[in-house]
This record gives structure tokens, C-alpha cells and sequence, in this order.
């Protein structure tokens, strides 16, 4: 080929055919970064925006104080040490099927799939303190009676919604300060004069 464009007085070099090929070379490279980058820029929702039109999403959802209310037997929204104890006796019997009182650790394994399944990241596992091949009673409600303890401040017995949930025991849409949202000078924008007045 070099021969033909030497005898016409034409030179490879002077076409350009290696800048060409270099050109070529560059192009197959930026191609699929080009394709990459317009599959990026998709319309598609994005369902993680935040938006201040949209309705505030649920923050107790999995929250360890909100699996308490599972054991609210009579469905009043207050919790009392005695509903929990009933209630996790009554958990660990359905698990206990040999009456044991003790839960092996193949039992021991489905549950705590089980818990990861229903819960998420906020799953409570058994864990065999003690390391004898058994879970019994007392470490099978050791976390939620714990929680228990922690949660009921005031020492009564009994988790209200307030303690359950303190940052959420107010009604939406009100606001945390409670003269309405004006600030300390009341519903002036802008202040002026001192404050008091």
C-alpha cells in the first residue's frame, strides 16, 4: 500500500493515516465511557430525594422500643413488665417444642435467621452467654427486659408512649417549641425594638 501512495508522491505520513489510527485507537477507548455516563443521567425517579412536600417517613420503623409494643397484650400503647414477661414466656414456648427450657443451638440459629428476616439491621440475636449448648429463659429475654429497664425512667413498671418514643410523643405537625413557632418576640418578622417588648 505504501508503495502506491509512493509512487503517486504521496506519503503516509502527509494522509495523516497514523494520526488516523491513533484517533481510532483513543475513540474505542472514550466509547464506553461516553456509554457509561449517559446511562447515569437517566430520567428514572430517584426514590431516596428528599422532598419537603413529601410525607416525613416513619423513624421508629424496627426501632427496638417499637418491638416492645408486640408484647402490649392488651393493646392499650402502654407496656407493662408484667405483659413482657407473659409475652416472651409465651414467645419461648412456641420455640421450646421438647419443654425443656432450653433451646439448642439449631433452634437457636433459626430463630436468630428469623429475627434478622423480620427486623433488619436492628435484630436482636441469642446469643448463649454461658456457652453451655442451651438457651434458656433467662437468656432468651435478657436483651428485651433490658430494654425494658433502660426505657422505663421514671421506674413504674410500665413504658408509656412517652417513654417508648420521647422525640415522637408530640402530635405532627405542631411545633417542638411550643409558642407556635414565632420565636421569643412573638409574631413580628424581622424583631426590632427590644426583646420583652
Amino acid at each position: 500500500m505504501e508503495r502506491r501512495f509512493a509512487t503517486l508522491g504521496v506519503s503516509r505520513r502527509w494522509i495523516g493515516w497514523d494520526s488516523l489510527a491513533a484517533m481510532n485507537k483513543s475513540a474505542w477507548m472514550v466509547l464506553p465511557l461516553a456509554l457509561l455516563l449517559c446511562a447515569c443521567g437517566s430520567d428514572a425517579p430517584r426514590h431516596g430525594r428528599w422532598s419537603p412536600n413529601a410525607t416525613p417517613r416513619d423513624e421508629n420503623w424496627h426501632s427496638p422500643a417499637a418491638a416492645l409494643l408486640r408484647y402490649d397484650a392488651n393493646r392499650d400503647g402502654i407496656l407493662t413488665r408484667a405483659e413482657l414477661i407473659a409475652g416472651l414466656h409465651a414467645e419461648f414456648n412456641t420455640y421450646d417444642v421438647s419443654h425443656s427450657n432450653c433451646l439448642g443451638p439449631d433452634q437457636v440459629r433459626a430463630i436468630n435467621q428469623l429475627r434478622v428476616q423480620q427486623d433488619g439491621s436492628q435484630a436482636t440475636p441469642l446469643v448463649d452467654w454461658n456457652q453451655d449448648n442451651c438457651i434458656d429463659f433467662n437468656e432468651f429475654s435478657g436483651t428485651s427486659l433490658s430494654l425494658f429497664d433502660t426505657l422505663d425512667t421514671n421506674g413504674d413498671g410500665q413504658l408509656t408512649a412517652q417513654e417508648l418514643n420521647p422525640a415522637g410523643a408530640r402530635k405532627p405537625g405542631t411545633q417542638q417549641g411550643g409558642d407556635g413557632g414565632r420565636g421569643r418576640h412573638g409574631g413580628h418578622r424581622g424583631g426590632g425594638g427590644y426583646p420583652g417588648q
